[in-house]
């Protein structure tokens, strides 16, 4: 899924200056105790699956179910909260700067495959925790840990 319009109706407002914005993201694991990672266009870097919580009422639990479900072709069920944390600011190529204040979930599926969803990912695959691939994100790493 692209920038979200609203996201991109402040951005006209607000140009390229520090917008905080509500984002979800999972561990989803499949009957094998496999992750499911996506491997991001914009950074290169394997990550989960997650998105940006619409302002229509959606619910963080209602978004990840979303994200994944668009990203990956996989139901989830079961979201369990994790933890919420604050990212540090990051800017995008484009000159965006952006801060996310991200909700994790653990979450269960009953699929052993995924399928490239979406223009945001390269890939997408379950992985075993203790295999993961070259390139996975720092901050997936670390919740990962906490999370086994």
């Amino acid at each position: 899924m692209p920038t979200p319009d609203y996201v991109l109706a402040l951005r006209e407002k607000i140009g390229h200056d520090l917008l905080l914005l509500p984002g979800v993201r999972g561990i989803v694991l499949n009957p094998e105790g496999h992750v499911l990672l996506t491997l991001r266009r914009d950074t290169k870097r394997w990550s989960l699956p997650a998105g940006i919580i619409e302002p229509t009422g959606e619910q963080p639990e209602q978004t990840l179910a979303r994200e994944v479900l668009e990203e990956t072709g996989v139901a989830i069920y079961g979201a369990v909260l994790l933890e919420v944390r604050t990212t540090e600011p990051r800017q995008y190529p484009n000159g965006d700067n952006v801060q996310f204040v991200t909700i994790t979930y653990s979450a269960r599926t009953d699929a052993r495959a995924a399928v490239v969803g979406d223009d945001e990912n390269l890939d997408v695959g379950f992985f075993a925790i203790d295999a993961l691939p070259e390139g996975v994100h720092a901050d997936v790493v670390r919740v990962l840990r906490e999370f086994v």
